[in-house]
């Protein structure tokens, strides 16, 4: 019995929708940035950050660093108060933000903490990506601020800075899914 041709549409439809998503799911695990752990632990009377975060960056985000364009993640940081009744209280929103960039004179990679303002230089893009990728003790909150009879909810999001890049670049970076370099929300609960 011969297809109508509903059926042949339905079907040219389908391979379409497919050959557009096959590009993106062949290279979807080439770049990333997401977040392998987090945790905010009590150090003396304060809360501190540590994270391990894995920063796999596209083979265009790669040309432009060895082009000298500088790169930016902010690691948001968030504290909220549960509440049954209205919608959860912000305690916290932090900001840390790392700027990476290439010196093609010096052969080296700088990172550099825009929170602190601490520079460290590396020979490799994976030595650098390895600093920024390791968060350690970073002071987030004081125990004061946390009531001990409250459920408390903390999540760590790296964000890709797109608007930091240089003009003409910014377009494609909102396009082209290679520029895609920020992860998803890690949630937790705080343990008091």
């Amino acid at each position: 019995m011969p297809a109508s041709l509903s059926d042949k549409f339905r079907l040219l439809l389908i391979c379409l929708f497919y050959l557009l998503l096959w590009p993106a799911s062949v290279h979807a695990d080439e770049f990333s940035v997401s977040i392998k752990k987090a945790e905010l632990i009590l150090r003396e009377n304060s809360y501190v950050l540590s994270a391990d975060i894995n920063y796999q960056l596209s083979d265009s985000a790669k040309d432009a660093l060895q082009n000298g364009i500088p790169l930016f993640w902010t690691v948001l940081v968030k504290v909220q108060q549960h509440r049954d009744y209205l919608w959860n209280k912000k305690l916290l929103d932090k900001e840390i933000r790392y700027r990476i960039q290439y010196h093609a004179l010096l052969n080296m990679y700088r990172v550099r903490d825009e929170s602190s303002d601490v520079v460290d230089n590396f020979s490799t893009l994976s030595a650098a990506l390895h600093a920024m990728s390791t968060i350690r003790n970073i002071p987030i909150m004081d125990k004061a601020e946390v009531a001990s009879d409250t459920d408390y909810s903390v999540g760590v999001k790296v964000r890709f800075e797109r608007d930091a890049l240089p003009l003409p670049l910014r377009p494609i970076a909102y396009i082209n899914p290679q520029w895609y370099l920020s992860s998803d929300w890690y949630l937790w609960s705080l343990k008091k």
